[in-house]
């Protein structure tokens, strides 16, 4: 997710004016990154993420994702260039005071405003991740400058959402690209294609390897939780430069009540697709 579950940038740019920022990036850390652990698992067992990888996490927001990755034992590079409060965060949870006198099991994270100028120490990324779904029209210029940091061969892991009758937000997300409508050149929510992933890799010049699908449940505590955790996606952001902040959270708290449970939990089945491509 994006997750941004989505990267969307703000449709005008006196809107993010209208958000504080830092608390943005917070509810993306604390409550709508976690989703997409099963998609980060399944695509690492897949892969077999472990001490030999390389990892080069792009669009790598608060960092989770990589925090996985180093677990397993995986050298990881992050870059985070449109969100500077999550890159803080990442920075944060991936490179905390090393004890006097303690060492690390990996080598240090790198986590970068924009990609390096050559692999971590010299070797090529074994792995490419976007773990942020959506927005295939804008990688590639993104991928164009990662894909020679990284070996022949090497993973290259696109993500997006899966089919929409299978995606219960899906129905929340059409509230966002309604409010925004009115807005000129704003470039909001949509549904995914069936072939968005492999059009994405073969205009990178990638070549297809797999793909699966993931259940990743949307959960919240309550509706003040699930409205903070979407808003916190940027995917209302071009609604709120069309209207307004009160009169977005007031659509999306009544959009989500369908998914509200009796005890004030917030529940949305999901469904993520991930494409496994390789550097020829």
């Amino acid at each position: 997710m994006t997750p941004t579950l989505v990267r969307q940038h703000v449709a005008h740019a006196d809107s993010a004016s209208r958000v504080d920022l830092s608390a943005r990036a917070r509810d993306w850390s604390e409550i709508q990154e976690r989703m997409l652990v099963p998609l980060y698992a399944a695509v690492y067992d897949r892969l077999g993420v472990g001490p030999a990888g390389r990892l080069l996490g792009l669009r790598c927001g608060s960092g989770l994702a990589l925090l996985l990755a180093s677990a397993r034992g995986a050298a990881v590079t992050g870059v985070e260039s449109a969100f500077p409060e999550r890159l803080a965060l990442a920075r944060a949870r991936l490179l905390p005071d090393t004890p006097s006198g303690g060492t690390r099991r990996t080598a240090a994270p790198e986590l970068l405003d924009g990609l390096p100028a050559g692999p971590a120490g010299g070797q090529p990324y074994t792995v490419v991740t976007v773990f942020e779904p959506g927005d295939t029209d804008g990688l590639g210029e993104l991928l164009a400058a990662a894909l020679p940091l990284a070996a022949r061969g090497a993973a290259v892991v696109l993500t997006g959402w899966g089919p929409p009758e299978r995606c219960a937000t899906t129905s929340v997300l059409r509230t966002a690209a309604a409010l925004a409508d009115p807005l000129p050149g704003a470039r909001g929510w949509r549904p995914a294609r069936r072939d968005d992933l492999e059009e994405a890799a073969a205009r990178a010049g990638l070549r297809p390897d797999g793909s699966g699908r993931v259940a990743c449940p949307f959960g919240y505590a309550g509706l003040d939780s699930a409205v903070r955790g979407l808003l916190s996606t940027g995917l209302f952001d071009a609604a709120i430069a069309a209207t307004d902040a009160r009169q977005v959270d007031k659509e999306l708290t009544e959009a989500l009540h369908p998914y509200r449970r009796p005890d004030g939990t917030v529940w949305m089945p999901n469904v993520f697709r991930y494409l496994v491509a390789r550097v020829p």
